[in-house]
């Protein structure tokens, strides 16, 4: 088939690169602008566009898509269908309109569950015992589309960095799949009154809250982790929590209980399993401890 591939972060790029190994023509990549990171804020082309140019696609990153030259030079590419996962911009109705078969989404949830930017974030927060992912056909309403397939995994107590991994890889897999039955799907209408909404990430709500349960702070955590990582404060300095687990233990909510860093929250108790100081390494809690004693009895609350 002839494809637009519409996409920008790293869970787009298995999918891309499944897209090109199942010899689909890919016509042209859209991905967004390079942005500033790093030091020394030098621009950074997208994970989806390093490998565009290492398959030897065509790259456009346009800031919008809304004006008529852009529609006109999306549909003048006559694709058979365009492929999005996580571009990042609203598809105007003209855009969806342009490829023979619209645009099919890859989306991280089991949709209608977790419409929205961060459905992988807070699946894990609001524990969740399932997710996986939905190829949904596209139209102007947010991650409102009739669905072609899914599939399912369940969450354990992955991180948004190891589920996001997963899932991209299974997203790959199930569009492949979903492309080679375009013909024989019938497409299943979602369910609105079943639909949640899960909205971007802020980094204000990061700071881990000790006086809820346990569960729910390990949940926290993992949810956002590795970004933009849940965080206490010890002797001053932001420390980012990036994996931990319950221990059956009690105190006031943010009493450390002893040497091995348990924290003690509204119900039960937590112990970091790994941990990062700003500009330092990700750290296993016993690497940590030995260059950053923290003493029994301190309040992190």
């Amino acid at each position: 088939m002839r494809i637009i591939f519409m996409g920008t972060p790293e869970f787009a790029v298995p999918t891309l690169r499944a897209l090109h190994e199942a010899a689909h023509e890919i016509v042209a990549v859209y991905t967004q602008p390079p942005r500033p990171a790093g030091r020394g804020k030098k621009l950074q082309p997208s994970p989806v566009q390093r490998e565009a140019e290492i398959l030897g696609i065509e790259v456009r990153s346009p800031k919008s898509l809304k004006s008529a030259e852009e529609q006109a030079a999306f549909a003048a590419l006559d694709a058979d269908v365009a492929v999005v996962a996580a571009y990042g911009l609203i598809l105007p109705q003209a855009i969806l309109d342009a490829p023979t078969h619209g645009c099919l989404n890859v989306h991280a949830s089991i949709l209608p569950r977790w419409r929205g930017a961060a459905p992988i974030h807070r699946a894990i927060q609001l524990g969740d015992p399932v997710t996986g992912v939905t190829i949904m056909q596209m139209e102007a309403g947010l991650d409102t589309g009739p669905m072609l397939a899914t599939v399912r995994t369940p969450i354990e107590d992955k991180t948004t960095g190891e589920l996001t991994e997963e899932l991209a890889e299974l997203g790959a897999q199930l569009m492949v799949g979903s492309l080679r039955e375009l013909k024989n799907h019938r497409p299943i209408a979602q369910d609105d009154e079943l639909a949640t909404y899960a909205p971007k990430i802020d980094k204000a709500e990061a700071r881990i809250d000790w006086s809820k349960p346990s569960e729910e702070v390990v949940r926290h955590i993992h949810a956002l982790a590795p970004f933009p990582g849940a965080w206490c404060e010890i002797d001053g300095d932001r420390i980012k929590l990036l994996r931990a687990e319950t221990v059956d233990e009690s105190g006031a909510p943010g009493e450390v209980l002893d040497d091995r860093l348990t924290i003690a929250c509204g119900k039960g108790a937590v112990r970091p399993v790994r941990l990062q100081r700003a500009g330092k390494p990700v750290m296993e809690r016993e690497e940590f401890l030995r260059g950053n004693p923290v003493a029994k009895g301190i309040d992190l609350a």
